[in-house]
């Protein structure tokens, strides 16, 4: 259940022409009063005697016992409560309570404070009303309406639960501005999916991500086709942007632009200054922001891998303030992976992003600085360019995509147990875009892992069974009887090649994190092996391990020697 407020209005019989009208697509259906103030209102919709001025007049008539200074300005308030696709149909009786329990939360006319305003809730659709009230008290006082848009969601989540409706999330504040009704029925005219103001807000979001300076992100937002409009101070100082669609345009003609802050919280040029701030790293008396090469796209995958692996522990362990920065520079990885992917994967992965854009945000202030690896993951990404989605980037993003997952659902269970139950829906929305980006990513790679399994010669094979044993013996026969385990054996044979030793690897990859969330366990040991030992993502030109000659001993030898390495 959804209760909105609307902006207050100046005319009653305005808005009775709506409710009782056709609507902007002849959407109204039989509208008609389900609920009023004195449960005696007259109501046009079913009363051929009953005219919308009568009943403008009596809602309108407590406004003669105000002064000019004591009315409200506007005074029509206006609530619509909406049900989602999936609830049961209520009755006009059910609607009638929904609309006295609403009013009365909302402070409009509470029956245990006497006299409230006069209001009436009209029906036109099975899934909604809307309820119109004026503002004037039955006794000359204005109602108290502190907080009235929180107190009617909270009244909401009972009602949910009393009538048997689907249960949503209680919201703390901040969430993106929702698209209007204007905007959405212009964006049905136009032929648009999303509207305006959403397709605005993924631009932006994705032009941010990694950028290290205003004239970056200025110029990533004009590459990506939108008009850019910057709010400049007398001093010379940069206060803020707007940006608008090329082709949205109003009545005039005119370019319709959206503050930043209008789109997000974190979209606001202050809250965007605050990443670009963390960037700077100290030397000596200078302050300056490292800046490295573009890396190819399979080298920026492996990288992300590498520090979503290290990010993972610091949503787990880390203060509150440095696990929000890491979980908000999480969500930049995931614009800049969606911004580059491959066909294959770029619906999943552009799904992920804009699901986790809600979990991105929360009351913990971030304390940026210590997301810097992220950011720079971030940056690499967008520089490196997009992945053609096969050979060693496709591999690559397979791994990345892999560590993603796991920060991702590490981000659901730290706003969980916060108390954050939207962005905690949200993160667990995007870790399931993952695993569908996962399995359209893995599928190449991992069939190639698998047939080198299917070649390793009977005793390479028997010898990394042995291995497995070993290493995790809890997990060895649900491994082996799994479908991935010939690409894990093949990855044994060949970190056993590369010079270390497959057993203690093996243990280290397995004990790190936790597995049950994986749809498949060796999928995962087998990327956190290769990114570990530093192995090709895409063994499609290594030879086969059969072939390598090493020995266990020689493997075993050189892995203690590198053990100091494997664990950073």
């Amino acid at each position: 259940m959804v209760p909105k407020i609307h902006k207050r209005g100046k005319r009653t019989i305005g808005l009775l022409y709506y409710l009782y009208g056709p609507g902007k697509a002849e959407e109204h259906v039989d509208p008609h009063l389900v609920a009023s103030w004195d449960h005696a209102a007259p109501d046009p919709g079913r009363n051929a005697e009953a005219t919308y001025k009568q009943l403008q007049q009596l809602l309108d008539q407590p406004l003669a016992l105000l002064t000019d200074d004591q009315r409200a300005k506007p005074h029509v308030w206006h609530l619509s409560v909406r049900n989602g696709p999936t609830d049961r149909t209520l009755s006009d009786e059910e609607w009638g309570d929904v609309a006295r329990r609403m009013v009365a939360a909302a402070g409009i006319d509470d029956p245990d404070q006497g006299a409230g305003c006069r209001w009436v809730a009209v029906r036109h659709a099975d899934d909604h009303i809307h309820i119109l009230a004026t503002l004037a008290r039955e006794d000359g006082y204005r109602p108290d309406l502190d907080r009235d848009a929180v107190r009617v969601q909270a009244e909401a989540r009972l009602l949910e639960q009393e009538l048997g409706l689907r249960r949503l999330k209680p919201g703390d504040g901040t969430a993106a501005q929702r698209p209007t009704s204007a905007e959405r029925r212009k964006a049905e005219r136009q032929g648009r999916e999303r509207t305006t103001r959403e397709e605005l807000r993924e631009t932006v979001r994705r032009s941010v991500a990694g950028a290290r300076s205003e004239h970056e992100f200025f110029g990533r937002l004009a590459a990506a086709g939108l008009l850019v409009k910057t709010r400049v101070a007398p001093s010379g100082d940069l206060l803020g942007y707007k940006v608008a669609l090329p082709d949205d345009r109003n009545k005039d003609g005119e370019p319709v632009y959206y503050p930043g802050a209008r789109l997000a919280p974190d979209l606001s040029l202050p809250r965007i200054r605050e990443r670009w701030s963390a960037d700077t790293v100290p030397q000596g008396d200078v302050t300056v922001r490292p800046l490295r090469r573009p890396a190819a796209p399979a080298t920026a995958r492996r990288s992300t891998a590498a520090v979503a692996w290290q990010a993972l522990l610091i949503v787990e362990q880390g203060e509150d303030g440095l696990a929000a920065a890491h979980i908000a520079a999480a969500g930049e990885v995931l614009d800049a992976l969606a911004k580059t992917s491959a066909a294959h994967t770029r619906s999943d992965l552009q799904q992920a992003a804009w699901a986790f854009e809600r979990a991105s945000r929360s009351h913990v202030r971030a304390v940026r600085g210590h997301d810097r690896a992220l950011r720079q993951a971030a940056r690499d990404l967008v520089h490196g360019g997009p992945a053609l989605g096969r050979g060693e980037d496709g591999a690559s993003t397979a791994m990345a995509i892999d560590m993603l997952f796991f920060l991702i659902t590490a981000a659901a269970h730290w706003h969980a147990r916060k108390g954050h139950a939207q962005q905690a829906e949200a993160a667990q929305q995007a870790a399931e875009h993952l695993r569908s980006a996962y399995r359209a990513a893995a599928g190449h790679p991992l069939a190639v892992l698998h047939q080198r399994g299917r070649r390793l010669s009977r005793p390479l094979l028997q010898r990394q069974t042995a291995v497995l044993r070993e290493a995790v013996p809890l997990l060895a026969e649900q491994v082996l009887a799994e479908e991935g385990w010939h690409a894990l054996a093949a990855t044994l044979a060949d970190v056993e090649a590369a010079g270390h030793d497959p057993a203690a690897l093996l243990a280290d990859a397995a004990g790190r994190r936790e597995l049950g969330t994986a749809e498949s366990i060796s999928d995962v040991l087998v990327w956190r092996l290769r990114r570990t030992a530093d192995l090709p993502a895409d063994a499609a030109s290594l030879p086969n391990p059969a072939q390598l000659g090493t020995t266990p001993s020689t493997g075993k030898a050189q892995g203690r020697e590198r053990r100091d390495h494997r664990r950073r």
